[in-house]
């Protein structure tokens, strides 16, 4: 039952219909909110064959629909995202948390809600068709809703009673929900973590303590294939008692042609003394088994089915296992409770690649050596041939923030989710990359702390064909599982009485706190492998890619960017300004301008949306109406169902606008207004890693340790060179979530959270590096300015194979990305004063573009390319 002083109540009882009565879209007019309400949750499922029923005169662009869990803090109220309000979300304007005002309701189709305990009649369903979305605050408590001090979860529902169960998705036949921002990861309570009380059936006798396989995996695959009855045909009964080898993510295939509660499948690799086969979880099974599985656990299986092996021999079997027809049994059973000679083979590890273990399996009637080469060495990964799987552990040193790419399965729907992580592990100097998708595992991810020990295992290795510079990389397959210390996983594995384990550990305690944590980073804009130097090379690479943009496309493709999407782009383009700073002090910088090339830039206090200047990188201060401004967002479904209207932003204001000059002034060294915060170490420089190691030996967590911080060393710079211009020209001050941070390990939380998928990048920690370049490019074809970020120094520190040595030219440092690694690097001042060499010169321009959240969006210049007659 709703508050008195219920929001919903008040606006939304004008349009609530009996339970005899049909509701329309157009049956009644909108109900707008003026009040401000809260996003608590946003929920995201795909669409099914009944979903078009919900939005009669809506365009359904896409296959996700989205719920909203709102508040006005006396209730809450779960409505349906108008699907041309999707961008919202795809975005990150539309988020958990945010504040929203003239929110627009109208009654929708009476949706399913078989958590509910009402009747179907008398349940309310409205659909969200408009909104403006109130700009990021410092005081939570502006708005009029009061945040800090409410449970969410105790606040009654507006329009049903409590629900029964759990929360399903209003406008489609599905049972769980996809994570906001992938298909691979599982999300919600829904999916046990715990294995589900087994009901035993009234006439079967009691198990046995020492139990027995009533089949074997090579006898089903003879039964199969000579076509025996029972075996071919129908239901297997027989206990089939395997180890899990493997174990993939899980793959979702739902569509909106087609209705499935729970479209998910799941593949184990498992086996016993006579061979192995793929288990395929389906549907519902993998919501009550996928968490509580792991590989090198002992499974019992009965009420299965065998059939052919999708998309392999035509003489392999596979083992379907599903929740109806029949209903599968599935347990977890205690490697004690299996008879010794039926007890499957130990899942194999080990981390040397060349002694790589072997071990025997019968499979398809003839015995087969199955190899497995795993390093622990990154030095033996240079010898390795391209696309060999090994499993890998290491000390994490760099942990990279989430990102997404496009899936490249011909439709390019699907957004892929990844980072970088940096292994070390003491066999040499060259650090182990590792592109790591997601794996199902987002409780694993999350806890991805530099300083962490980490297993990756079945990862394939990925070489250049035409580079000879040693770089390489690891990323994912199907069965990659990937274990860290924090959550108790290396006292779970076999893995960690292996000798080459022990060696690691070895080194790992050998090493000092203070020095680890003076190289470990988190978060910021991050490029591996590095663009080749050459734009001969570069094309090459490329093949195949979109070749060059005109200034408008490039525009065009940066606005279709969804949420941490990451895209490379060429441009063809010129140099008209280059400024050097340093973060938080935009108004102190140096400046070199082109003046017979540039225009005299706008005013930031009136924005223009004919104006040539389209500043994109990092910053809400564009001259269009951003989707997201710092004070709020207006927006509407394209669709009839729905009234269409713009907010007008509110107009920027510069910072010391009042000045008619400015004085250009290099950054001071350190920063005195926000000095920053030296932390001595303790006497114990070892507590970190002493404690990642120690999990090996026992299930605990690595309890908090020590922590050293070390100051930068700045540039020395000359105190008297600078600048002086009549207005300072506008240009984008670079995000946050651009810089890499120094890890803090009492602040990982802080930090983890701040650089995860949907998190808001704070100061948590002192930066690698606050100073940056702008570089303002004017593009060849129709005339378009925009400005790029230019991290030479990032380029220079990053782990890769040393950079070639060049004249630290401004041509030299654009096409190789970065200072030269032989020689001292050149001051700002210096750099600056060199930036004439750039006047009138046609580059080629790669550019990195990623979009941060909201009005934001990233775009480093990677690599710049001189054009030669």
């Amino acid at each position: 039952m709703a508050a008195p002083g219920c929001v919903f109540h008040r606006t939304l009882t004008r349009t609530r219909t009996g339970p005899n009565k049909v509701q329309t879209a157009s049956s009644f007019p909108p109900a707008v909110c003026r009040q401000f309400v809260f996003v608590v949750d946003l929920q995201r499922y795909s669409r099914d064959q009944g979903s078009s029923v919900y939005f009669p005169q809506a365009v359904l662009n896409g296959e996700d629909l989205y719920d909203v869990t709102l508040t006005d803090g006396d209730c809450r109220l779960r409505v349906t995202l108008d699907p041309g309000l999707n961008r919202l979300v795809e975005r990150d304007v539309l988020r958990s948390g945010a504040t929203l005002r003239n929110a627009a309701f109208t009654p929708s189709m009476t949706a399913q809600l078989p958590a509910c305990t009402r009747e179907v009649g008398e349940r309310d369903s409205y659909r969200l068709v408009s909104v403006e979305v109130k700009g990021r605050t410092a005081d939570d408590d502006e708005d009029g809703v009061r945040r800090s001090d409410v449970d969410w979860d105790s606040l009654p529902w507006f329009g049903s009673s409590e629900a029964a169960g759990s929360l399903v998705p209003l406008r489609a036949n599905r049972i769980v929900f996809l994570p906001l921002w992938n298909n691979v990861d599982y999300s919600g309570e829904t999916w046990r973590e715990t294995p589900p009380t087994e009901e035993e059936d009234e006439e079967e006798e009691e198990e046995e303590e020492v139990q027995c396989p009533a089949v074997t995996v090579s006898e089903l695959r003879d039964g199969f294939l000579s076509g025996r009855r029972g075996v071919a045909r129908g239901a297997v009964q027989h206990q089939l008692i395997v180890r899990i080898t493997n174990k993939s993510h899980l793959m979702y295939y739902g569509r909106s042609d087609r209705n499935c509660e729970c479209p998910y499948k799941a593949v184990l690799e498992v086996c016993d003394r006579t061979g192995s086969v793929c288990v395929v979880l389906w549907n519902s099974v993998c919501v009550s088994w996928y968490r509580c599985v792991k590989p090198g656990d002992i499974i019992s299986l009965r009420r299965y089915r065998v059939k052919q092996h999708y998309q392999a021999e035509r003489d392999d079997i596979e083992i379907s296992v599903n929740s109806r027809n029949p209903a599968a049994r599935v347990s977890v059973l205690p490697e004690s409770s299996v008879a010794p000679e039926h007890l499957p083979p130990a899942a194999a590890y080990s981390f040397c690649s060349i002694n790589s273990h072997t071990f025997v399996l019968h499979r398809k009637n003839v015995l087969t050596k199955i190899e497995i080469q795993t390093v622990s060495a990154s030095k033996e990964l240079l010898d390795r041939p391209h696309g060999v799987l090994c499993d890998v552990i290491g000390l994490l040193m760099f942990s990279g923030r989430p990102e997404r790419i496009r899936s490249k399965d011909g439709r390019g729907a699907e957004l892929l989710e990844y980072r970088w992580l940096r292994l070390e592990d003491g066999s040499s100097d060259q650090p182990i990359m590792v592109k790591l998708f997601a794996t199902s595992q987002p409780e694993t991810h999350r806890k991805l702390h530099p300083l962490s020990v980490v297993v990756c295992t079945r990862l394939k290795l990925i070489k250049a064909a035409d580079r000879t510079n040693g770089c390489f990389y690891l990323t994912n397959t199907t069965y990659t599982q990937v274990y860290c210390t924090g959550l108790g996983h290396h006292s779970e594995m076999s893995y960690r009485t292996l000798r080459p384990v022990r060696h690691f550990l070895q080194w790992l305690r050998s090493q000092d706190d203070a020095q680890v944590l003076s190289r470990a980073l988190i978060g910021g804009f991050f490029i591996y492998p590095h663009p080749p130097v050459s734009l001969e090379t570069f094309m090459k690479d490329r093949r195949g890619e979109p070749g060059f943009l005109q200034g408008a496309e490039f525009q065009r493709e940066v606005e279709r960017l969804c949420y941490r999407e990451r895209r490379t782009f060429c441009i063809q383009a010129t140099v008209t300004m280059v400024t050097y700073c340093r973060r938080g002090e935009e108004d102190r910088c140096l400046l070199w301008m082109d003046r017979a090339s540039s225009v005299p830039p706008p005013s930031l206090s009136s924005p223009s949306p004919s104006s040539s200047l389209l500043p994109l990188s990092s910053t809400p201060r564009s001259p269009r109406p951003p989707l997201s401004s710092p004070s709020s967002s207006s927006f509407s479904p394209t669709s009839p169902s729905s009234a269409v209207s713009q907010l007008t932003p509110r107009l920027l204001h510069r910072r010391g606008g009042k000045c008619k000059r400015k004085q250009l002034l290099q950054a001071e060294t350190p920063n005195k207004r926000r000095p920053w915060v030296t932390l001595q170490p303790e006497h114990n420089n070892t507590v970190i890693l002493f404690e990642a190691s120690m999990e090996f030996l026992e299930n605990t967590n690595a309890d908090e340790g020590d922590d050293n911080d070390d100051d930068d060393d700045d540039d020395d710079e000359d105190a008297s060179s600078f600048v002086t211009a009549p207005l300072l020209p506008a240009f984008p001050p670079v995000a946050m979530e651009t810089l890499r941070m120094h890890y803090d390990h009492d602040r990982r939380e802080e930090q983890a959270s701040a650089v995860a998928m949907g998190g808001r990048a704070t100061a948590a920690g002192r930066f690698d590096s606050e100073s940056y370049y702008t570089l303002r490019l004017r593009a060849l074809s129709g005339g378009v300015l925009l400005d790029a970020t230019f991290l030479p120094q990032f380029s220079s520190s990053s782990p890769s194979p040393p950079l070639l040595s060049h004249s630290n030219t401004w041509t030299s440092i654009l096409s190789h990305g970065a200072f030269s690694s032989h020689t001292p690097p050149p001051s700002p001042g210096d750099l600056i004063g060199m930036a004439g060499q750039l006047t009138n010169q046609r580059l080629v321009c790669i550019l990195e573009a990623c979009h941060l959240g909201g009005a934001t969006t990233e775009v480093v210049l990677s690599r710049a390319f001189l054009l030669t007659d």
